[in-house]
C-alpha cells in the first residue's frame, strides 16, 4: 500500500490495550475492520432504521446498508488522497454501531431521558463502550481490543470533545485532531445520506420533484443535463443518474479541497495533521454551500414529512415507555442486565440495554409489556 507521508501508517499505531502478536498477512487496521464486521453490534445495524421504515418499501437503506455505502465512498476518498484505506474502512464500518433504535430520533429521546437523571447519551461514546466492553468474542481480552487509532476515530470523527468536560477520554488526546482517515468519515457520511435519502424519498413517493428542482440548484443542474443527454430515458433512471452525479461532485470536491488544505498546511506526517490549527478535511466554500441547500431541503420536506413524523413519534414513545418500565422493574430485563442494575447506576444500565436493541425487538418488547394497541406501526 503506497501511502502519502501524512497518512496513518499501521506500523506507527499506538497499539492495542492488550498486546497481541502481529498477524502474518493482515495489517493491524485490517484486523480491526474484520473484527467490526464480525461483531454483533454491526449485524444489528441491519434492523435499525436509517430514515424510512419498511412500511413504505423493502428497498430502503437501513443503518447497515447505509454503513456499507459510507465504507465504499470512504475507501475511494482515502485512496485518492493516499490515505490508509484499511483504517478509513474500519472507521466507516464502526461509525454507526452506537446508534440506538429509530435513528436520530431515538438518540435524541435517549439523551433526553438520560439528562433527566443527570447523564446524557452520545452514540459515538456508546460505540466506544460497545467495542471496549459489550462485545465479548475473545478469550484473551474484553471487547474487540481495537487499535488506538480506531478507538480514537470512533469518538473523534464527527466532533471535538472538550477535555475539561470529558476527563474520562483524556487518553485520546482531546486537544489534538484525529488523523485524516477519521476526519473524512463525517463528510463521507453526510455525502452518502444526503444523496441516498433523495433516492429513498422518491421510492417512498414523498418527494416532489418540482420542489426539489426549485430549491436545490445543485440537483437541478445535474438533472437538466441528464434530461438533455437522455431525453427518452425513463424518469427513474434519469433521476438516479442525477443523484450519482451529485454524489460524484461532492466526493470529488472533498478529495480536491482536502488535498489542497493539506498542501497549504505543509503537513508531512499524521502527527502534523493532528496538530494543525483546524481540521483539514472538508468541502470547498461553494460545494459546502450547495450541499447545505440539499440538507435544508431534506430537513424541511422529507425528515419533517407528516408520514415520517408519525412513525417517529409513535416509535419513540415506545422507547420512552420501555425506559420507564425497566427503570422501575429492572428484573424484567435479561439476567445479565438485571444483575448489573443491582450493582451499577440503574438508568445507565437501562439505557445501554435499550440502545442495543433493534427497532423490531424494541417494538416486540413494548407489545409484550403494554399490548398491541399501543405499539408503533412499522
Amino acid at each position: 500500500m503506497n501511502l502519502a507521508p501524512y497518512a496513518m501508517h499501521a506500523e506507527n499505531s499506538r497499539g492495542r490495550r492488550f498486546s497481541e502478536p502481529p498477524h502474518p498477512y493482515r495489517s493491524e487496521y485490517a484486523r480491526d475492520r474484520d473484527r467490526i464486521i464480525h461483531s454483533r453490534a454491526f449485524r444489528r445495524l441491519e434492523a435499525k432504521t436509517q430514515v424510512f421504515t419498511t412500511r413504505f418499501s423493502d428497498h430502503f437503506r437501513n443503518r447497515l446498508t447505509h454503513t456499507l455505502e459510507v465504507s465504499q465512498i470512504a475507501r475511494t476518498v482515502a485512496a485518492a488522497l493516499g490515505l490508509n484505506t484499511e483504517l478509513a474502512e474500519a472507521l466507516a464500518l464502526a461509525h454507526d454501531v452506537g446508534h440506538p433504535p429509530f435513528g436520530h430520533a431515538g438518540e435524541e429521546k435517549l439523551d433526553e431521558l438520560m439528562r433527566a437523571h443527570g447523564g446524557f447519551f452520545d452514540h459515538n461514546l456508546h460505540a466506544l463502550r460497545i467495542v471496549e466492553q459489550f462485545e465479548q468474542r475473545y478469550l484473551d481480552f474484553p471487547g474487540l481490543n481495537l487499535t488506538f487509532e480506531v478507538r480514537e476515530g470512533i469518538i473523534k470523527h464527527s466532533r471535538d470533545y472538550p477535555g475539561d468536560k470529558f476527563p474520562q477520554l483524556a487518553e485520546y488526546d482531546l486537544g489534538l485532531y484525529p488523523p485524516l482517515e477519521a476526519q473524512i468519515i463525517d463528510w463521507v457520511d453526510e455525502i452518502a445520506y444526503n444523496t441516498a435519502d433523495l433516492d429513498d424519498a422518491r421510492e417512498a413517493r414523498l418527494l416532489s420533484l418540482d420542489v426539489l428542482l426549485r430549491e436545490v440548484p445543485l440537483f437541478a443542474e445535474h438533472y437538466a443535463a441528464v434530461c438533455s443527454a437522455y431525453p427518452d430515458a425513463p424518469d427513474k433512471l434519469r433521476f438516479n443518474e442525477a443523484i450519482k452525479r451529485v454524489l460524484d461532485l461532492l466526493a470529488t470536491d472533498l478529495i480536491e479541497t482536502t488535498g489542497q488544505n493539506v498542501a497549504q498546511s505543509a503537513a508531512q506526517s499524521a502527527a502534523e495533521i493532528r496538530k494543525a490549527p483546524s481540521r483539514l478535511a472538508g468541502l470547498s466554500a461553494e460545494a459546502g454551500a450547495r450541499n447545505a441547500e440539499l440538507k435544508k431541503f431534506l430537513q424541511a420536506h422529507i425528515y419533517r414529512h407528516p408520514a415520517i413524523l408519525d412513525d417517529r413519534i409513535r416509535s419513540v414513545r415506545c422507547l420512552e415507555e420501555l425506559f420507564a418500565f425497566y427503570l422501575l422493574t429492572p428484573d424484567a430485563m435479561p439476567p445479565f442486565h438485571a444483575q448489573l442494575a443491582r450493582k451499577e447506576t440503574r438508568h445507565i444500565v437501562v439505557c445501554d440495554y435499550i440502545a442495543g436493541m433493534t427497532d423490531q425487538f424494541l417494538l416486540r418488547q413494548h407489545q409484550e409489556r403494554f399490548g398491541a394497541s399501543r405499539r408503533s406501526v412499522n
